[in-house]
């Protein structure tokens, strides 16, 4: 907003220039006195809480624009806005008035308080030519405040019948002139306006029990309108004179009769609030406490007076009744009454068999009496200007005891209209035509016509059914079904027409990748009767929700064709979805198309050995080519030449495509086998590679040879060693041996002597005691070595 932009800005042009313009008009002579803005003001209205907007005159948009306001009774103006068009300023104690800003020249008031009440001044100063001048607008703000909610006080909320009782409306705020207006609401009754009641005081005197109840009191002015809450007025009276009632009802010269053996209800009833006790006496003995005394099995011994007591325990006051009951010995039972339709009339049976003598029936409707019969009782009665609800009596007398029965026929109008509706039989060979209206008495008569308007078989009551052979000219047809009523004036009407259905696809060509899932879509437009959705494949056979990769999904008048794990030889081609119903049918084609993925590269296989003993061959291969792969299928079988090869056999899936080696098990040694590999595109399967078998690794003896010959010269070195040691210490034993070894030990020691005579002097040979036993003959254990040598191609 202009005003918000403005307070965080400093405002550029200078005061004085303001100043000026707020005392000097275009001509230098003082502004108009408050009288002459006064009758030259512009009236406005604006709400509190609500905005207004002050325009500041019409045409170019000036060079400085002053607001000012003077409240009322005040003649100072106090300065509220200032803008430039590129800058603005907004007083602080505009605040008063309310959320101030600027939109252009006018001066815009948000949630407008009651402070804004007063003139408003705008001071613009324009350019004409090379001069200036001054334009001024007055406009007098009124601010209108909504009425707040009212306040409904009694003067005596519970009063006595007949006394003075005053009700307050009280507001506490508002904008005069306020208008009040009051509602009272009987208890078990409407609101109703009381007319004439416009003052915040309503004055009830003397208050009665038509007073009783809630009473609202609505004040509104220009601008809004509130209601009070609702306040009980308790109006304190009675009881009056209570009133009896005998059910079953039978009047005799001195009060009340009953049959024997019938339960009698008698209820008392007394104006009277707070609601009365009773008390019942029979004669003269205290029977029953409440409102209501039944006697279950009317006797004899029950004829007598009986008479209710009604107390009003706050006012302490009391009133009485007596009625005189009397049992007689009717027939058996009540009075039986039914009616029949007749055309424009109704017909009234009452029959009450038995007694003693027979009983004397005689039918009282709304327009008088019907003729008297003995036990049965026909009267035909017309039916122009009887209203809905009327009710009819039959009163039953008995000639000895003079004792009167009662039984009542109520006439009612079925609610609304007929209903059609259209079935058909198990294979749609016959199509019902169905017109129900029920409720009312007597039943309506019901029956069909065709579109000449000839009848179709006669009338029924309250439900009629007509029956046709299903064929195809049917469809168009249009059947009426007419309801009459002794009581409803014209004839009402439902129509049914047949029609064959109506389809349509959601796309008419799907196309789908090989493996992946279609959608085929059918919706049913029309026909009449409801018509059954199926689809056909593309050999014509029905698809069944069992039928393996297909789903049917009903939604409604829809039916969608699920098919999984698309295959091009099994799913390809067109679908029919076909609607049909007793008078025709309807289908659509959707065509299906399966696009099989891209073929792989080729792949060749680059080595096929045995290993462990031809239980397992290693496999490796190579891709010619381009192309996308998901993966590799490696396929074995027996390699027997001529035509009796084996078929060829999975032996790996599931392969990699990052793979390009396999190893394989699970072989029988005894027999060749061949094997090949193939590329995978999802469902493709690229050309299988040139079947290979098996064959043996290579294999290398140089290895072994020099393993075998390197270790038998350091035996044979060692094994020489050790026989030239113990020969050497055992001279005995190998004589020629030990005389070799010996010459050569004395050379070295004479070579030695020579070279270190001294050495020898120094040397000290040990004596020998006679008596020492001589030195023992040192004995070594055989030296066993075995050497193990593995040769490793």
């Amino acid at each position: 907003m202009v005003g918000q932009r403005a307070q965080h800005r400093p405002f550029g042009l200078p005061l004085l220039i303001h100043l000026c313009l707020l005392h000097l008009g275009a001509s230098g002579k003082p502004h108009p006195t408050p009288r002459a803005v006064t009758e030259e003001a512009l009236s406005l209205q604006g709400v509190r809480g609500g905005s207004v907007e002050l325009a500041c005159g019409s045409g170019p948009a000036p060079l400085v624009v002053l607001w000012s306001f003077t409240p009322l009774g005040s003649v100072v103006p106090r300065p509220v806005a200032v803008t430039d068009g590129a800058s603005s300023k907004v007083e602080p104690g505009a605040l008063a008035l309310g959320i101030v800003s600027l939109q252009n020249s006018s001066l815009v008031l948000r949630e407008l308080r009651e402070g804004a009440r007063g003139h408003f001044l705008c001071q613009a100063l324009h350019v004409s030519g090379d001069q200036l001048h001054t334009t001024y607008s007055y406009l007098t703000l009124a601010v209108l405040v909504p009425v707040s909610k009212p306040q409904v006080r009694l003067s005596d909320p519970s009063p006595v019948e007949g006394a003075s009782v005053v009700a307050t409306c009280a507001v506490r705020e508002g904008t005069e002139p306020m208008t009040f207006a009051w509602q009272h609401q009987a208890p078990q009754g409407l609101g109703e306006v009381l007319v004439g009641a416009k003052e915040p005081l309503l004055w009830l005197d003397p208050v009665n029990r038509m007073h009783l109840g809630w009473y609202v009191c609505s004040a509104y002015n220009a601008v809004s309108r509130l209601s009070s809450d609702g306040i009980f007025l308790d109006v304190v009276y009675g009881p009056e004179k209570p009133v009896i009632t005998v059910e079953p009802l039978g009047l005799t010269e001195e009060g009340f009769w009953a049959s024997e053996k019938e339960e009698v209800t008698l209820s008392c009833l007394a104006a009277s609030n707070p609601p009365s006790h009773y008390v019942w006496f029979w004669d003269d003995t205290q029977v029953h406490t409440g409102p209501t005394y039944v006697i279950a099995s009317a006797s004899r011994a029950h004829t007598g007076l009986y008479t209710c007591l009604a107390r009003n325990s706050y006012l302490d006051t009391r009133a009485q009744t007596s009625v005189q009951l009397t049992v007689y010995y009717p027939p058996a039972g009540q009075p039986s009454c039914a009616v029949l339709p007749t055309p424009a009339a109704v017909t009234l049976l009452c029959t009450w068999p038995g007694g003693l003598p027979t009983v004397q029936l005689q039918w009282e409707g709304p327009h008088g009496t019907g003729p008297t019969a003995l036990s049965n009782s026909t009267w035909t009665h017309a039916a122009t200007g009887l209203p809905n609800g009327s009710i009819f009596t039959c009163t039953g007398q008995h000639p000895a005891l003079a004792l009167p029965a009662l039984c009542r026929a109520t006439l009612w109008e079925p609610p609304q209209s007929p209903t059609c509706w259209i079935t058909t039989t198990v294979g749609d060979q016959f199509i019902l035509l169905s017109c129900e209206w029920p409720g009312g008495t007597p039943p309506a008569a019901l029956s069909w016509f065709d579109g000449q308007g000839q009848p179709l078989g006669g009338s029924s009551s309250s439900l009629a059914i007509h029956m046709l052979q299903a064929r195809g000219n049917l469809a168009g047809r249009e059947f009426t079904c007419q309801g009459s009523h002794p009581l409803r004036i014209p004839d009402v009407q439902c129509r049914l027409q047949l029609e064959a259905p109506q389809l349509t696809v959601t796309e008419p060509r799907v196309s789908v990748l090989e493996g992946g899932e279609a959608w085929l879509e059918c919706a049913l437009q029309s026909g009449t009767p409801p018509a059954q959705l199926l689809w056909l494949g593309p050999q014509g056979q029905q698809v069944e929700q069992s039928t393996s990769k297909f789903l049917l999904q009903p939604e409604g008048a829809q039916l969608r064709l699920q098919i999984q794990d698309a295959d091009p030889a099994r799913h390809r081609g067109t679908y029919q979805c076909v609607a049909h119903n007793a008078v025709g049918n309807s289908s659509q084609s959707v065509l299906l198309e399966v696009l099989r993925y891209p073929v792989p590269p080729n792949v060749t296989i680059s080595r096929l050995t045995y290993r462990r003993h031809r239980r397992e061959v290693q496999l490796q291969w190579a891709i010619q080519g381009p192309g996308n792969l998901t993966g590799f299928l490696v396929q074995q079988r027996a390699s027997v030449p001529g035509p009796g090869a084996g078929a060829w056999e999975i032996a790996a899936s599931d392969i990699e495509p990052e793979s390009r080696g396999r190893q394989l098990g699970g072989l029988d040694p005894g027999v060749l086998y061949a094997f090949r590999i193939l590329a995978l595109n999802h469902h493709t399967t690229g050309h299988p590679s040139e079947a290979k078998t098996p064959v043996d690794p290579p294999f290398s003896a140089y290895p072994a040879v020099l393993g075998a010959a390197g270790t038998g010269m350091v035996v044979a070195t060692v094994a020489s060693l050790l026989v030239f040691q113990y020969a050497a210490r055992h001279p005995q034993i190998f004589p020629r041996l030990g005389q070799w070894l010996i010459p050569m030990e004395q050379r070295h020691q004479q070579r030695g002597s020579r070279e270190g005579p001294e050495a020898l002097a120094s040397i000290e040979t040990p004596t020998t005691t006679p008596s020492s036993d001589p030195a023992p003959e040192s004995t070594d254990a055989p030296v066993n070595v075995t050497i193990t040598v593995t040769a490793t191609p």
